[in-house]
């Protein structure tokens, strides 16, 4: 089965969901935030402050993260419209990630989203901004929307994840990613996918954004030149080290006489 079908974080908002096990993606949306102000700020004021916006955020997940960066762009759309004399333009954001996300809990949380949206935006500006939000269900690396159709794209975390495992060459014996002891080919094969997923990516997007548009990319990294430092991937290590002991300790419940 595709990556596509099986790869989502976990749903609802038990103590083992994404939910509430997402504090280290919530502090990286908070330390890109004016980033993010000052590319809304741009668009807007390049596009001529226009009548409708649209904004895609991808790989959204669920759970509280998931409306920050859209609570963000509509407030800043809504300040600059107040401060340059405009009525706010009306304001479409799709949100997202791939099919087995949890977009129940998404949808389930926007009515208290945007009562606070409204409490928070009529404070500076008594005409609020008209929000629409739909859930987009797919792969990031195909065609998500209609040519010319975005004006903002928004993407944490998320694109780190390929669109497949890498096609090996050689065996990555008792690994479950590239770690020390992974042949070369093995470190390769995973770049030569991810250079051809993020390709993939940006090409599809050149497709769907109006000129002008603008893209906040936030993808993890690492600070060192070795793809298989400690850094990056100790915890793989220890996931397949933990993975191998399960393994040894089966016993299958089975006699044949």
């Amino acid at each position: 089965m595709e990556v596509v079908q099986l790869l989502h974080m976990k749903g609802g908002n038990g103590d083992t969901s994404y939910s509430n096990n997402s504090l280290l993606q919530r502090k990286v949306i908070s330390m890109t935030k004016p980033i993010l102000k000052k590319a809304t700020v741009d668009l807007y004021s390049a596009m001529n402050f226009p009548k409708t916006i649209v904004m895609a955020d991808l790989g959204c997940s669920s759970g509280p993260n998931t409306l920050l960066v859209a609570a963000t762009f509509i407030k800043m759309i809504n300040e600059i419209s107040l401060k340059m004399g405009h009525e706010p333009p009306e304001i479409q954001i799709h949100l997202n990630d791939l099919p087995g996300n949890d977009f129940n809990i998404v949808f389930l949380s926007l009515p208290k989203f945007l009562e606070s949206l409204r409490k928070d935006v009529c404070h500076s500006n008594p005409s609020t901004p008209s929000c629409y939000f739909s859930g987009v269900a797919g792969s990031f690396y195909t065609r998500l929307f209609p040519s010319k159709s975005l004006h903002f794209v928004h993407s944490s975390y998320s694109l780190m994840w390929l669109s497949q495992v890498p096609e090996l060459e050689e065996t990555n014996k008792g690994n479950i990613y590239m770690s020390s002891t992974s042949p070369s080919s093995v470190i390769r094969a995973y770049y030569q996918q991810f250079q051809t997923d993020f390709s993939m990516f940006l090409k599809c997007r050149a497709d769907e954004m109006v000129s002008g548009g603008r893209m906040v990319l936030t993808i993890l990294g690492r600070r060192s030149d070795d793809p298989c430092s400690k850094e990056c991937c100790y915890i793989w290590e220890l996931l397949a080290m933990a993975l191998n002991d399960m393994v040894y300790e089966v016993h299958l419940p089975f006699y044949r006489r």
